[in-house]
């Protein structure tokens, strides 16, 4: 409970800190106006304060807090410590969708709500490749989690390859598939939010509601059905939600990896592996890494110019991720 309330305070401290800093100078003083509805009357700080930084900032969190919240289901749905939310191909599919509509010059063109087709494509494509990876995976009526795994590997080398030949087709194109699937925040507005939230919103209640059967099915197929676990609804169920956060967050952000494979460590070592707050408490901070780790994309760079947030997040949770394997490694020996 504490360390929710930490982790609570923590990111209401940092989605009011990040605001500060911008390629555009503001001072403090005009954020916090702007902010609290005091002198806030400047349109241009208003502009950049509102609809720029902090629409950016939500959408980060969402990502991030989808991402951590989807690795925690995968990996107790797998029992695999390695499986994370691109482990059964959903970000290859939003990245051959998101491909698919840069190779047919589709990317600029009008979707809907004001948003690009990108994100459309891309967001079509992970769930299309869910649902391949469901329909692969159910056999003689049931779904295990062998067979899920090595339909998530067969769907995503295929639509890894199916990126690569479009690649091959249109040389113009490669700059923009790499930069994509590298993962950015860059441009995101208040349209991106909108379009994430449904899916957020739906994907962890299906979750959380779900959480308690998870913890049973972490031990084992046997004993959760000795148990009243419906063994092959509730995996649908789970794949459903984490496939529906990991989906939006592909289509808004592209592929930023790490986050929901570290953070469900880091949270489990403290707090121990019942589901439930291990889900609540990895969102929290999956969604407060991704902030900082915008902002930093944000600062490294003079002139304005951005890294691509996923290149950060691969910086911090490459090493971090040796760091925990020494540390449970330490505490098995």
């Amino acid at each position: 409970m504490l360390t929710t309330l930490a982790l609570l305070v923590a990111t209401v401290v940092s989605l009011g800190l990040a605001v500060l800093p911008g390629a555009y100078p503001i001072p403090t003083s005009g954020v916090l106006d702007v902010l609290f509805g005091g002198a806030g009357d400047n349109p241009a700080w208003r502009t950049v304060v509102l609809d720029i930084r902090l629409s950016r900032i939500c959408l980060s969190w969402l990502v991030g807090a989808g991402l951590a919240g989807a690795g925690v289901v995968f990996q107790g749905l797998l029992r695999n410590p390695l499986a994370d939310p691109f482990t059964l191909g959903v970000s290859s599919g939003g990245a051959f969708g998101a491909s698919l509509a840069i190779t047919l010059g589709l990317a600029g063109s009008s979707g809907l709500f004001g948003l690009g087709a990108l994100p459309f494509a891309a967001l079509l494509g992970a769930l299309g490749a869910l649902c391949a990876v469901i329909a692969l995976g159910r056999i003689g009526g049931k779904l295990r989690r062998e067979t899920l795994v090595l339909a998530g590997i067969v769907v995503s080398t295929f639509l890894s390859a199916c990126i690569s030949l479009f690649k091959a087709l249109n040389e113009e194109s490669v700059s923009a598939i790499v930069f994509w699937i590298m993962g950015s925040l860059q441009g995101r507005g208040w349209e991106h939010v909108y379009l994430m939230l449904p899916y957020f919103l739906a994907g962890f209640a299906l979750m959380t509601m779900h959480a308690r059967e998870l913890d049973l099915l972490s031990l084992g197929e046997t004993q959760a059905r000795q148990l009243g676990v419906r063994t092959t609804r509730t995996r649908i169920a789970l794949l459903t939600g984490a496939g529906l956060v990991t989906a939006a967050g592909v289509a808004v952000a592209g592929v930023i990896g790490f986050v929901g494979l570290v953070v469900p460590h880091m949270v489990r070592l403290a707090l121990g592996a019942e589901h439930r707050p291990l889900l609540l408490n990895s969102a929290l901070l999956g969604g407060l890494l991704l902030v900082w780790s915008d902002v930093a994309a944000r600062a490294i760079l003079p002139g304005g110019a951005e890294l691509p947030v996923g290149v950060i997040t691969a910086l911090l949770g490459g090493p971090f991720f040796c760091f925990l394997l020494r540390v449970k490694r330490g505490q098995e020996t």
